[in-house]
This record gives structure tokens, sequence and C-alpha cells, in this order.
């Protein structure tokens, strides 16, 4: 197992292209079981107007041979403070990366974005149908129901 970040000082990586992600001998393989990361502070910028965005994702897979260390999905997903994206090229791009890079059986983002312009934006993405037998809990993030 080599990883570039666990265990060593490590910096934000300047962009979500510069970012590394480790990935890590899977030590279950041969069940099913669902891995989740939440990361409820996730940020970008407006590729417009260069103001931020806010969202809570949630990601899920069920890992194959590898499974993605978090220190180095961490810096990852802070790599987009500074990245100019629309909400749905950050939700399915983490995704698709994700996926084609570690190769689990299967994947799915839930980006819950919070309103700008007073409209909440929710994107969602999946590699396809879940493995049968797979446990897949509720991502848990209610609709953004606003003050009331």
């Amino acid at each position: 197992m080599q990883t570039t970040h666990l265990g060593q000082s490590s910096t934000l990586p300047n962009s979500p292209e510069e970012a590394v992600l480790d990935y890590v001998p899977n030590p279950r393989t041969g069940r099913p079981y669902l891995v989740r990361f939440t990361a409820p502070e996730f940020t970008s910028l407006c590729p417009v107007t260069g103001q931020p965005d806010f969202a809570h994702l949630v990601i899920d897979y069920a890992p194959e041979a590898t499974i993605v260390e978090s220190k180095s999905l961490k810096l990852f997903l802070g790599a987009f403070r500074n990245h100019r994206a629309f909400h749905e090229d950050c939700t399915v791009g983490i995704g698709e990366r994700l996926f084609a890079e570690m190769k689990p059986k299967w994947l799915r983002i839930g980006g819950y974005w919070y309103p700008r312009g007073g409209i909440p934006i929710d994107v969602f993405w999946q590699s396809g149908e879940p493995p049968q037998g797979l446990w897949l809990p509720d991502q848990g993030v209610p609709g953004y129901r606003g003050r009331g």
C-alpha cells in the first residue's frame, strides 16, 4: 500500500484536477457492504459570478478491490473551494472520477446545494443499479424547507 497523504503533511491542492486520490486494498473483499462519506460543508465557486456555493454531499459506494483513503478524499473535496463550476458539474464530476479511478461495484452521490437566487438545486448521480443484497440507507438529507 503506497499512499501520498496518509501519515504525511499535505497541503490543499490548487484544483480538483491536481488532487491525488489514494486508494488502498479493500480489507473485506467478497462481502457486500456500503461505505458512506458525508461532506456537510462542501464549497465551490459559481463559474459566472465567482460567489461561493455551498452543498451537503453524500457519497455512497460498494467497494470492489480498493477503497478510497479518507484524507486524500478530504483534500480532493477541499480543492473545489476555489474551483469555478456549476453544481451539476461538481457533483457528477466527483462521482465519475471516484468511479473511474476506484472501480467500485457501485457508487452514488447526492449533492444537496443550498439556495442561491432563491432556488436550491439537488443533483444526484449513480453508476448503475446497486448490487443485489446491498443495504442502501436513505441519504438522510431532507429537502430544503427554508425557515418554515
